[in-house]
C-alpha cells in the first residue's frame, strides 16, 4: 500500500514556514539568558491601569465560566466612548485576529491588497494566508507614500489597502484631512484598513472623527499598546453595521477571554491612567531625541510609543542591534530598505530609559571600535 497521508491545501503547502515575528522569548532560549531591557515590541512596560489589573485578578476567579461570547459590556462602552452604535463595533483577540477577519471577509483569492513595504507584517502574513495578492509601495520621506498608495491601489484594481496611522515602523502620521483626500483618491470598491494601534500617543490631527458609517473605511483599535495589555490580546474594529455583520459570520466568538474584557472595560473607565502614562512616554520621546543629538544617530519623528534611531546604514543598524542584543538589550529593527537603516526601540518607564542611554552609549562605542 501506498505511503498516502492527509495534504494540506496547495495554497498552505505553497506558503513559507515563516511567521512575522521571532520573539523575545524564543531569542532568549536560543541565547540561554533573559533579557533585561524589552524594548522591541512597542509594548507598554508601564502596564495596565491599576484598575485593569484588579478587574482581570477578580475575573480569575470567575474563569469556570465561558466569557460572554457577544463582548455585550465592552461594546457597549465603548459604542459610548466613541459616540456609534453597538453594531458598529466587533471586538477580537487584538488587531492581528481582525486583520484577518478583514482578509477572509474582503479579498477573494487572487485578487490585490495594497501596503508599503516594510509595513506592520501581519497583514501580510494574511493576505498570503488567503492566497491574496500583496503589492507593496516604498516608504517615502520616512513616511507612507499616501499617493502612491492610492496610485498602486487604482493601477491593480486592489480590493484592500492597508495603512498604519501613526505607523509602524516609523512613528510617522498623516493628518485626518490627508486621509480624507487619501481615501476618495481610492476605487469606489477598495476598503481602506486604518490601523489606528497608537492613536492615543498621537496629536489629536492624526485622528479623523470617528462616524463609523463609511462603508468603503475600516478602524482597528487596540487595548495592547497605550493601554498596556498586550499581553491579554484584545482590540476592537469600528465600522458599518454591515461591515461588522460580516464580521460576525466568521469570527471565533469566544476568542477574547474574560479577564481580557474586564481589564479592557476597566481600563476605558481609566482616563487619567491614560492621561498621565501618554504624557510620561512623550518626555521619554523627547529624552530618545536629545541622545540621539548627542551621540549622532539621528531620530525619526515619532507620535507612538518607540523612536527609531538612524543608523545611516543598513550594515550599522544591524551591528548596533547585535551590540545591544549582547548587552541583554531586546530592540529589532525594519526588515525593508530604506527603513533598515533605522533601529527601533520603545519608550519605556524612566528608569528603563535612563538603563537603555548606559547600554546605547556602550554598544555604540563598541561597534564604533
Amino acid at each position: 500500500m501506498a505511503d498516502e497521508r492527509p495534504a494540506t491545501t496547495r495554497l498552505v503547502a505553497g506558503l513559507p514556514a515563516t511567521v512575522p515575528f521571532v520573539a523575545p522569548e524564543a531569542m532568549e532560549r536560543q541565547r540561554g539568558r533573559p533579557f533585561q531591557l524589552r524594548l522591541g515590541a512597542n509594548e507598554s512596560t508601564f502596564g495596565p491601569s491599576p484598575r485593569a489589573v484588579e478587574a482581570m485578578r477578580a475575573a480569575a476567579s470567575e474563569m469556570r465560566w465561558y466569557a460572554d461570547p457577544e463582548n455585550y459590556d465592552l461594546r457597549a462602552a465603548l459604542a459610548q466612548h466613541h459616540q456609534v452604535s453597538l453594531e458598529q463595533i466587533v471586538v477580537g483577540s487584538g488587531i492581528d485576529d481582525l486583520l484577518g477577519l478583514a482578509v477572509r471577509a474582503y479579498l477573494e483569492p487572487g485578487a490585490t491588497a495594497v501596503t508599503s513595504l516594510g509595513a506592520y507584517p501581519t497583514f501580510n502574513y494574511h493576505v498570503a494566508g488567503y492566497g491574496g495578492v500583496l503589492e507593496r509601495v516604498p516608504y517615502r520621506d520616512d513616511a507612507n507614500d499616501l499617493t502612491a498608495l492610492a496610485e498602486a491601489a487604482r493601477r491593480t484594481s486592489a480590493r484592500l489597502v492597508y495603512l498604519a496611522n501613526p505607523d509602524n515602523p516609523t512613528g510617522s502620521y498623516a493628518s485626518a484631512t490627508a486621509l480624507h483626500a487619501f481615501r476618495e483618491s481610492l476605487p469606489d470598491d477598495c476598503l481602506l484598513i486604518l490601523d489606528e494601534a497608537y492613536i492615543e500617543f498621537a496629536p489629536a490631527e492624526a485622528a479623523p472623527p470617528v462616524g463609523a458609517d463609511d462603508p468603503r473605511l475600516l478602524r482597528m483599535r487596540t487595548f495592547s499598546k497605550a493601554y498596556g495589555m498586550a499581553g491579554a490580546r484584545i482590540g476592537y474594529a469600528l465600522g458599518t453595521a454591515e461591515m461588522m455583520g460580516a464580521f460576525e459570520k466568521i469570527r471565533l466568538h469566544f476568542g477574547v477571554n474574560l479577564a481580557a474584557q474586564a481589564g479592557a472595560l476597566a481600563s476605558l473607565a481609566d482616563a487619567d491612567y491614560l492621561r498621565g502614562m501618554v504624557a510620561s512616554v512623550a518626555e521619554g520621546r523627547d529624552e530618545y531625541t536629545a541622545l540621539g543629538r548627542e551621540l549622532g544617530i539621528p531620530t525619526l519623528p515619532s507620535a507612538t510609543n518607540f523612536i527609531c534611531f538612524d543608523l545611516g546604514d543598513a550594515a550599522r543598524a544591524r551591528s548596533l542591534m547585535a551590540a545591544l542584543t549582547e548587552r541583554d538589550v531586546f530592540v529589532r529593527m525594519p526588515g525593508a530598505p530604506p527603513l533598515d537603516r533605522c533601529v527601533r526601540v520603545t519608550v519605556g518607564m524612566p528608569a528603563e530609559r535612563a538603563a537603555f542611554a548606559d547600554a546605547l552609549r556602550a554598544a555604540l562605542a563598541a561597534i564604533n571600535g
